[in-house]
């Protein structure tokens, strides 16, 4: 699963060769009229192709995991997204003819109703998987070198203060739509909504963004709680131990008879997201708590 948009995934790995050109040469036509003009600042996703965007620099997460941030020509270009989207890239592996396509959720700072994103850059977070085209070839790519960026994907509209409490379960590097919301959400002084993250890694090095998560709770203490669970654990390490279960969320969640409007939000690996929403003739277990389909999202 690439660190976002797994739906969108399947659908652009079924585009005909001649989509794909398409795009190839309408992004070459953006790229070239996008690089050739004024230093007014412009939105760099606003509409059409974005073209090749430069990699300015990394940085090692962990052991499968890179953060890269891609400039924009115009330092004070902005990304034109806002919460909860993500990106259409297209990589070209070596020796491929073919690009693999692949949605990546943003990191930074986006747009919402009382901020402005940061100017000049966009930061994706990619995790490598061992048979990954896109993801090995980003993780290849060195300062200087260029990624295609199609387009824009809106995931959700998120509308501040809409529920009193939103829950969100994540799993392994499904965390970045769901910390993109987070940020949203937090970072939004208009905005009041309380939130419980629940965190599913196989070890404790998969804990994400670990940091700003746990920064973000003492800094909203009753606002915003964290649970990790974590399946691979060492010996005296302080977490909870497992995975994301039945019992672990009537636990830790609070009790769905006090939630008047509420929403949980899921991103996962395939086994996490259908044991938590239900398919092939099981209800999943959001429904066993209580939640209706209408109150259950999956990026």
């Amino acid at each position: 699963m690439a660190l976002s948009g797994s739906r969108v995934i399947a659908k652009q790995a079924a585009l005909p060769n001649v989509v794909i050109g398409l795009v190839a040469a309408g992004g070459l036509y953006s790229a070239y009229s996008y690089f050739q003009g004024s230093t007014t600042p412009r939105t760099v996703f606003g509409g059409g192709l974005t073209g090749n965007l430069t990699l300015q620099h990394t940085e090692d997460v962990n052991h499968n995991t890179k953060r890269l941030r891609f400039a924009f020509p115009n330092a004070q270009d902005e990304t034109g997204l806002t919460v909860v989207s993500s990106v259409l890239t297209f990589s070209w592996p070596k020796g491929s003819l073919t690009p693999a396509i692949r949605p990546y959720t943003p990191v930074g700072d986006l747009a919402n109703s009382a901020l402005k994103a940061q100017p000049g850059f966009i930061d994706l977070m990619v995790k490598k998987y061992p048979n990954g085209k896109a993801s090995t070839h980003i993780h290849s790519l060195q300062p200087g070198d260029s990624l295609f960026f199609a387009f824009p994907i809106k995931a959700y509209s998120w509308v501040p203060n809409r529920y009193d409490h939103v829950t969100l379960i994540a799993g392994g590097a499904g965390i970045t739509p769901i910390y993109q919301l987070i940020r949203g959400v937090l970072d939004n002084p208009k905005d009041r909504t309380k939130m419980t993250l629940v965190f599913g890694v196989n070890t404790e090095r998969d804990l994400l963004m670990r940091e700003e998560f746990e920064n973000y709770e003492k800094k909203f203490p009753g606002r915003f709680k964290i649970v990790y669970t974590v399946s691979q654990l060492n010996e005296n390490s302080g977490f909870r131990k497992g995975h994301v279960t039945k019992e672990l969320l009537k636990e830790v969640l609070p009790a769905y008879s006090s939630l008047t409007d509420t929403k949980v939000f899921v991103c996962g690996p395939p086994a996490m997201e259908g044991a938590l929403t239900g398919g092939f003739g099981t209800s999943g277990i959001l429904a066993e708590l209580g939640y209706k389909k209408n109150q259950i999202f999956k990026f």
